[in-house]
């Protein structure tokens, strides 16, 4: 059984790049988690009015929320792109389905955000910052619209109208 990849090549690399990032987060962790914690204590020192007595522990959990989802995100979404590729979807739908999975995986950057402005705008701001909400609408409704994508192309024969047949993904 031949499998093309063509059309789920930028959904393939966009959720590993996604799964990169997260383990790249747990590198840091491991190799320098004092270091990320400074980053946090340093910016909330200088900033004391944005934050309470929870800033250090909360924002130290974002940083680890974007390396779990990362590495959560990114691996279901690089199965479910490869999942696309054994559908009837069409080639363009394989192609829209797998990228727009693929930019969903980029969900755990809200979480990054969230972590970086934090120290020097406070919990509250950071986490309404546009650029943490433009990453997070973004990507829930792209991973959603591909996860439906997916999901019709598991029910419905879409490649009927276009071959005028029935096709099993499975027969070369």
């Amino acid at each position: 059984m031949a499998f093309d990849l063509n059309n789920l090549r930028i959904g393939l690399v966009l959720s590993m790049l996604t799964l990169i990032f997260g383990i790249s987060m747990g590198v840091l962790f491991g190799a320098n988690e004092d270091g990320v914690k400074q980053y946090i204590t340093d910016g909330i020192a200088t900033h004391q009015s944005l934050h309470d007595s929870k800033s250090e522990s909360k924002i130290w959990r974002y940083a680890q929320r974007s390396h779990f989802h990362a590495t959560g995100v990114g691996g279901f979404a690089l199965v479910l792109v490869l999942i696309t590729g054994l559908t009837t979807l069409s080639r363009n739908m394989k192609l829209v389905a797998s990228t727009l999975i693929g930019i969903g995986s980029f969900y755990s950057m809200a979480w990054f955000s969230m972590f970086l402005l934090s120290p020097s705008m406070g919990r509250d701001a950071a986490h309404h910052a546009l650029i943490t909400e433009v990453i997070t609408y973004a990507t829930v409704c792209c991973l959603s619209v591909g996860i439906l994508m997916l999901m019709a192309g598991l029910v419905i024969n879409f490649n009927r109208a276009e071959t005028g047949q029935m096709l099993n993904p499975g027969s070369g």
